[in-house]
């Protein structure tokens, strides 16, 4: 992609109203802009890091057996009477009302939706277990949107939602979810951490936030360090298997969220090994039995014949919170610093004299190498000086960035930089392709 024929007004100057580090860079860097409170248009450098974080959310959700579906963010108030929230939600809710006066809403999440869709279609204990997920957008009209993507009003979201027999296949269910958001994130270039999380009125202990760490986080958490050396479940992982050890692996050591904090069973921890930070929440995952099921007559017959509730959970993550929160865990003085898992570009080019010949050749030659290669490339063929050229590459934090100019050019010689550490190497045009492409051709 050649940056004069993209869409990329880079801001030099921050909005008065972005508080935190990845609301700023948001905007400067032409991720985002603001429409009205906590409501956002995505423009291109941000919407490819946005479909890139879907996908890998997408890929391992598909690993582990979930099956993906679609639902509507317009959802019929009836269903929400049926499991008794639509009085109780709250003001978060948006309600609206169609032609017909018919009561609807824009959906905050989708519990009562797919418990209609599993009843409607599922009425054994063969067809089970089961869990359907999809990636959508959400609306919950907060009192106080504030931290850009971090708590806005509108925001895509995948939740998964699981229908097992009883709490013990149940449980089977949760400890896939579990194993699968370990993946996810560390995927995206998180370390985060499953720590216990409130279950409200429905008690029991099969609740867990996944957390990264983070100084501009929303709330005090406390783990043990332990956790942030654990191994993380490989590709080849069963998840067909009894998955129970690893999640005992990573629910032992200690880890709370603020709300959840025991000090007297933290000071067990080593002293050495206490970790007492600020985290952002990135996942939730959650076991609700028969709360919605029971209400909405999702039932299913057992080998016994008797039809009895199904037992359900929910998984969510926030995919486009998930941006805000990698941008706080990376990011420095110059800007943003992608994982390269997510980047909008693999390699930033950047071209010193656009207009001479042989440098433009040259950019043009790389730029063919590097795609075919697999790599998606920006290229910075605009007329503007190398510090703005450098700042802005700097800013929009891709993985790699190629420098090539007439001086370097005729020596055969190129200048190399990674984004992540700052290093940057003079080598030879070729050593350079082959540096990127390396495992890719």
């Amino acid at each position: 992609m050649r940056l004069s024929r993209y869409f990329l007004p880079i801001l030099k100057e921050t909005p008065k109203e972005a508080e935190i580090v990845s609301h700023r860079l948001m905007l400067r860097a032409s991720m985002i802009r603001q429409q009205s409170a906590g409501i956002y248009s995505w423009l291109p450098l941000g919407l490819r890091v946005l479909d890139r974080i879907a996908d890998i959310v997408r890929e391992e959700q598909n690993r582990s057996g979930a099956i993906e579906v679609l639902m509507p963010t317009v959802q019929s108030a009836d269903l929400w009477r049926e499991s008794g929230r639509y009085d109780a939600y709250g003001k978060e809710m948006l309600r609206i009302t169609d032609r017909h006066e018919r009561e609807m809403l824009y959906g905050p999440t989708n519990e009562e939706m797919i418990t209609d869709i599993f009843r409607a279609s599922v009425r054994s204990y063969r067809d089970l277990p089961l869990n359907l997920y999809h990636i959508q957008w959400k609306f919950r009209d907060e009192v106080r949107p504030r931290f850009g993507v971090m708590r806005g009003r509108e925001f895509l979201m995948k939740d998964a939602y699981s229908f097992d027999t009883d709490m013990e296949r149940a449980k089977e269910a949760y400890n896939r979810m579990f194993v699968a958001y370990l993946r996810t994130f560390r995927r995206l270039g998180l370390t985060a951490i499953p720590m216990r999380a409130d279950t409200g009125p429905i008690g029991g202990d099969l609740s867990h936030e996944f957390i990264i760490l983070a100084d501009t986080g929303e709330s005090a958490v406390f783990c043990d360090k332990a956790l942030l050396d654990l191994p993380i479940p490989g590709e080849d992982t069963d998840f067909t298997g009894d998955l129970s050890p690893i999640v005992k692996a990573w629910t032992t050591p200690y880890a709370a969220t603020e709300e959840m904090h025991d000090e007297t069973a933290f000071a067990g921890v080593p002293e050495e090994r206490k970790v007492a930070a600020r985290g952002i929440e990135v996942g939730h995952i959650f076991y609700f039995g028969t709360k919605y099921s029971e209400p909405m007559g999702a039932k299913v017959a057992g080998p016994d014949g008797t039809e009895r509730p199904v037992h359900m959970g929910s998984y969510g993550i926030g995919v486009s919170r998930l941006l805000g929160a990698i941008i706080e865990a990376s990011h420095d003085d110059a800007g943003i610093i992608w994982p390269d898992s997510v980047a909008p570009f693999d390699v930033g080019l950047i071209n010193l004299k656009p207009g001479d010949a042989p440098t433009d050749e040259a950019v043009a030659v790389i730029e063919r190498e590097l795609e075919a290669a697999g790599l998606s490339v920006l290229t910075d063929d605009v007329d503007t000086r190398a510090g703005a050229k450098f700042a802005a590459m700097d800013l929009i934090g891709l993985p790699w960035q190629l420098i090539v100019g007439p001086r370097g050019l005729a020596t055969g010689e190129v200048e190399l930089k990674r984004r992540a550490t700052g290093e940057r190497e003079t080598i030879s045009l070729e050593a350079a392709i082959n540096r990127l492409t390396a495992g890719r051709r």
